[in-house]
């Protein structure tokens, strides 16, 4: 569909229950919370699903529009979500409406509005609520300021284009608080992230004369540093700071013993396609996958993979 079209599908429809993904980002909460909003506006009931691993600073933003428990929804619609293994935990009902920019969607809705060339879903969501209500309002501005933000690395990653910052600009117009968002995203962190932090660089390999860079996050380094789930946001973004880095992976512990893994790289290499490899996916540039293995066996499995998908 266009923007137009699911403009008209969503003014068809009621009772609206509006779901994110699990590790729940700026953008996909941004975005939700952000045409949550919108819908209101058309007079619509509309709630999100009540996602229970919301980091603690994006929470206040967000925590107003989740569903009660009573709720029943006639319609349920997705945002930001790649494949039916990201839906946030606990969900697992039929989804009518897919709404995403990733490439590696897997089509799992009956209706999409799916751009992969937007950097964020935030800005699909902006173009939707334009068609939808004529524009946004300053809570919305602020919502999706977060999404757009965030998924582009405070407009530093290379997925940011003149687009981005066209829709940046846009709610900025709108009234959007950037410099609350850039305050509490992007220039503090806490005591707990920064020793974290050092250990992670600390503890980092190097490959292939330095092109490949392997960050590792274990369980007992989270407790050395005394870090939480909301000590971790963007942790994907450290190894590949380091100068000459092409391919950067972080590979996260979890608590079952397998290992979360965050791949991130130059155009030369997609990080999709490594991703794939395990049954994951994402962007180009920029994907994700989990490994039921413990990180040191993870790591030995990517770098592997590495070999093969860059020759």
């Amino acid at each position: 569909m266009n923007f137009k079209e699911c403009a008209r599908l969503l003014s068809e429809r009621d009772n609206i229950l509006l779901v994110t993904h699990k590790n729940p980002d700026g953008d996909t909460m941004g975005s939700a919370a952000a045409l949550c909003s919108a819908l209101r506006r058309k007079g619509k009931t509309a709630w999100l699903y009540p996602n229970d691993a919301v980091i603690e600073k994006l929470l206040p933003y967000v925590k107003s529009y989740f569903a009660p428990a009573d709720f029943s929804p006639a319609y349920i619609v997705s945002v930001d979500v790649a494949t039916e293994k990201m839906f946030a935990r606990g969900f697992d009902a039929a989804v009518n409406l897919c709404i995403d920019h990733h490439p590696t969607n897997s089509h799992y809705a009956p209706k999409e509005l799916i751009r992969a060339d937007r950097s964020s879903c935030g800005e699909i969501v902006l173009e939707l609520i334009k068609a939808l209500c004529g524009g946004v309002e300053r809570n919305e501005a602020t919502l999706l300021y977060i999404a757009v933000s965030t998924d582009t690395g405070c407009f530093q990653y290379s997925n940011t284009n003149a687009r981005t910052l066209e829709a940046a600009a846009e709610l900025l117009k709108r009234g959007a608080n950037n410099a609350e968002v850039n305050l509490k995203f992007f220039r503090k962190i806490s005591p707990a992230r920064m020793k974290l932090e050092g250990m992670i660089y600390s503890g980092m390999s190097f490959h292939r004369e330095g092109k490949v860079t392997v960050a590792t996050v274990t369980r007992q380094m989270m407790a050395q540093a005394g870090a939480t789930e909301d000590d971790c946001d963007d942790l994907a973004g450290l190894p590949g700071k380091a100068e000459g880095s092409v391919v950067s992976i972080t590979i996260r512990e979890q608590e079952d013993g397998s290992s979360k893994i965050s791949v991130r790289s130059m155009p030369e290499v997609s990080s999709s396609d490594i991703c794939a490899v395990f049954g994951g996916g994402g962007h180009a540039m920029a994907a994700g996958c989990t490994i039921s293995c413990p990180p040191e066996k993870a790591k030995r499995m990517l770098l592997a993979v590495v070999d093969e998908v860059w020759k």
